[in-house]
């Protein structure tokens, strides 16, 4: 019996081997940009999320500040000595009161609305008649702050407070930008009998 060789070694032709080059190529480039813009993404998450902790950490100490503090008071003629209560149910752009525990000078904690060298909104805070400092990273752009006190006249039944409205923009670059609205609420922890 004679043995018929069979040729089974057979390789991919030139044809099949650029075909399978080019659709492994394809695959590699979607792939390879989804990796990226996943990458992207998580970057500018994580600013965003940076550059938000700081405006909640400003307006934590604020409200903490003024929850512990005494004497709010409502506009520009708050910021000096001596201090007295007034409503402001109207808002403005400028919160003063007695922190807790001031007993060395009459200077108030004074929490402003102001525009930075830059142009760019900021929260500001003076502490005891210093220097005013901003107290919000450049990257967040404060468009309205405005605080809104009520209670502040004595036997009127309500307990002094006040309640700060932020609106503006945060973020690194103008495309990474979000928008916020922010309301908090301070209640005087003295009772105001």
């Amino acid at each position: 019996m004679r043995s018929m060789t069979h040729d089974t070694q057979r390789g991919f032709t030139l044809v099949e081997m650029i075909v399978a080059v080019a659709l492994f190529a394809v695959v590699m480039l979607v792939s390879v940009s989804t990796l990226l813009a996943l990458v992207n993404a998580n970057r500018k998450a994580h600013a965003l999320q940076s550059v938000m902790n700081n405006l909640n950490i400003a307006l934590d100490g604020m409200v903490r500040a003024a929850r512990m503090g005494t004497v709010y008071h409502c506009g520009a003629s708050g910021a000096s000595a001596p201090l007295a209560s007034s409503d402001c149910s109207g808002g403005d752009t400028v919160f003063a009161f007695e922190p807790y525990g001031n007993i060395a000078t009459d200077q108030p904690w004074v929490y402003s609305y102001g525009v930075d060298d830059n142009g760019v909104g900021r929260i500001y805070k003076s502490e005891e008649g210093q220097v005013p400092i901003a107290i919000t990273s450049p990257e967040v752009s404060i468009e309205e702050l405005s605080f809104y006190v009520i209670g502040t006249a004595r036997g009127d039944n309500t307990q002094p407070k006040v309640v700060v409205v932020v609106k503006g923009t945060a973020g690194l670059a103008q495309s990474y930008k979000t928008t916020f609205h922010i309301q908090a609420t301070a209640v005087q922890r003295v009772l105001d009998l």
